[in-house]
């Protein structure tokens, strides 16, 4: 279905009102995290991505974007990154994941974490300082950090995210495809990108021990995973019937409510101890 735009070449009066209300809600939304950023208040919230062989076990972490609203109020990711994304205060929200999960690595070195970027933000002055900045003071971080980036941010730019894929998995960090199956990516690129990681969307994950399709559609996406030598996640696992069905069809690891809720205070900034994954 098409979407309706509200352009700045169509008079106020010829706009549709459902045009003007989605305006007006990304304005205040980017309005919302502009002031986020300005006063400080932006946190990772950081979810567990186990192994499937043994779910007490803990891969790495996802440290999750969260702003906090002036009564403290937790907003995820969801609720503000369709507004901001294509804005240059997309690119700051990225510089801030990326220096808060920076920060993680360092006070936790046995901790891997993904953090998520969009492939707008390749290039960005600000992001690229902020993490050669802290290649340069600790050696080997990188080995330890995962970005990650969806299926629909790459392909925006598939060439420039081959280069730069390139260029830091030199450096040791590894790239995650996010919400593979969406519909974005084209199977040709595939080899040209040259993920470590795939996670397989959770529209194909939920109840997939009793929807036959999702059962087809998932095994399929696993089959791709796997013959382009990538660690595969399941994400959205949220029952244990769903668990042990992917765990079956032999995902590499589960991420999911049923293993931990995202959270902005983690074992280890509660306990004060290092945490091991």
């Amino acid at each position: 279905m098409e979407k309706t735009v509200l352009s700045q070449d169509v008079p106020f009066a010829e706009a549709s009102p459902l045009a003007f209300a989605v305006s007006e809600n990304d304005r205040q939304t980017i309005a919302m995290v502009r002031d986020a950023l300005r006063t400080g208040r932006l946190r990772l919230a950081y979810q567990p991505i186990v192994l499937a062989a043994d779910t007490n076990r803990i891969g790495f972490y996802e440290g999750l974007m969260r702003v906090l609203d002036p009564s403290g109020r937790v907003i995820p990711a969801r609720d503000f990154m369709g507004a901001v994304e294509a804005h240059e205060i997309g690119r700051e929200i990225d510089c801030s994941a990326l220096a808060m999960g920076l920060a993680t690595l360092v006070s936790q070195p046995q901790l891997r974490l993904a953090v998520n970027m969009s492939a707008r933000s390749i290039g960005y002055p600000k992001w690229t300082a902020i993490l050669r900045k802290a290649l340069r003071i600790h050696p080997g971080l990188g080995e330890r950090l995962i970005l990650e980036i969806t299926e629909s941010s790459a392909m925006l730019v598939p060439e420039i995210v081959v280069a730069f894929m390139d260029n830091l998995q030199a450096e040791g960090i590894a790239f995650a495809l996010d919400d593979f199956g969406a519909g974005f990516t084209a199977i040709r690129y595939l080899k040209d990108f040259s993920f470590d990681i795939m996670k397989i969307d959770g529209e194909y994950i939920r109840n997939i021990h009793s929807d036959a399709d999702n059962q087809v559609v998932a095994a399929a996406l696993l089959a791709i995973g796997k013959q382009f030598d990538m660690l595969c996640v399941a994400e959205s696992v949220e029952t244990l019937a769903d668990a042990e069905y992917l765990q079956a069809l032999g995902v590499d690891c589960l991420q999911g409510y049923l293993f931990g809720a995202p959270t902005v205070r983690p074992e280890w900034a509660v306990s004060g101890r290092k945490q091991r994954a």
